[in-house]
């Protein structure tokens, strides 16, 4: 399939890296019940009700991932590649990126110079810059920006549907052919999963092409995964029938988390990631308890019985 694309016109206002990256809370902002659903909150809930909340709810800082902000970096450095020229859509040039856009990102947070506190010599940074160096160089044997033109580059969509419930998210890329035909691109700086995980990979896009195909009226042709870590194409092409029942599983996940919302019933669910969680201290599976909770709260139907683990949705 050739795509050959056309510019659109508005660019989105800022990113998605930041959230990625580990971004801390606002200060003096008042904890609020969720306004809109977004790939990676939905995930969030999927995977841990209670990790959602402290995400989103008492928005509780998290320390920033090396591994989260090098795929910023990255995501900045394909992002604007295409604004060179397309004879000057090199991997060298591309490489030759990433320092920049490292020294961009810490402007704009400081508080990630702590990723490298202890590195005196610099041989740390220079190893995580070579590694970041290197995901953009093999993402030029995975496509050839040569014969691209996105029509879109970490474009901000949001729509509502009928129900009322809001979606929003940042999509890395999107491709639309001579003949009309979406792709919808994401890069992900990752291994891809084997086979019997790629579901749960492929969730995000499939969020993405329903709120394409509520705001433009056209199912995109082709979702598309690039996974730099292990140089692998993931590629879904949905129809009508998945993105309704993507639909209905996020409105299922919305009622699940008004209902959260509305009792203050935020539950773990333990599992293999939680060695990962910079929560345990607040969490009961840890030991830790949760902050007092900030949103007035109604006991559930059934008396209030004391919380327990959450199962696998």
């Amino acid at each position: 399939m050739g795509w050959s694309t056309e510019q659109d016109g508005a660019a989105a206002q800022g990113g998605h890296g930041a959230e990625a990256a580990g971004a801390g809370p606002d200060e003096g902002v008042r904890a609020r019940p969720p306004v809109a659903l977004s790939p990676s909150r939905a995930s969030d809930f999927m995977q841990c009700p209670l990790l959602y909340r402290f995400r989103v709810i008492d928005k509780l800082p998290e320390k920033p991932s090396a591994a989260a902000t090098r795929g910023t970096v990255v995501h900045a450095v394909l992002e604007r590649l295409f604004d060179a020229p397309a004879g000057e859509r090199t991997a060298a040039g591309a490489r030759a990126m990433v320092p920049g856009e490292w020294e961009k990102l810490l402007a704009k947070r400081p508080e990630l110079a702590e990723l490298f506190a202890g590195d005196a010599d610099g041989e740390q940074l220079a190893t995580w810059l070579a590694e970041a160096e290197a995901l953009v160089e093999r993402w030029f044997s995975l496509e050839d920006p040569t014969r691209l033109e996105p029509a879109d580059r970490e474009l901000y969509v949001e729509t509502v549907l009928e129900s009322g419930l809001q979606l929003r998210g940042f999509i890395d890329r999107v491709d639309v052919a001579p003949t009309g035909e979406v792709r919808i691109v994401d890069y992900k700086t990752g291994k891809a999963p084997r086979p019997q995980f790629a579901e749960g990979a492929l969730f995000q896009m499939k969020f993405y092409a329903l709120v394409m195909w509520r705001l433009r009226g056209v199912v995109p042709r082709r979702l598309q995964l690039v996974y730099l870590g292990s140089g692998d194409v993931l590629t879904y092409d949905p129809g009508e029938a998945d993105l309704r029942a993507v639909e209905r599983k996020l409105l299922a996940l919305w009622e699940a988390i008004r209902l959260a919302t509305e009792t203050g019933d935020w539950r773990p669910r333990p599992t293999k990631l939680c060695g990962w969680c910079d929560h345990q201290a607040h969490c009961p599976e840890f030991g830790g308890t949760p902050p007092v909770y900030p949103l007035e709260a109604r006991p559930a139907d059934g008396g209030g019985a004391p919380q327990g683990r959450m199962e696998a949705i």
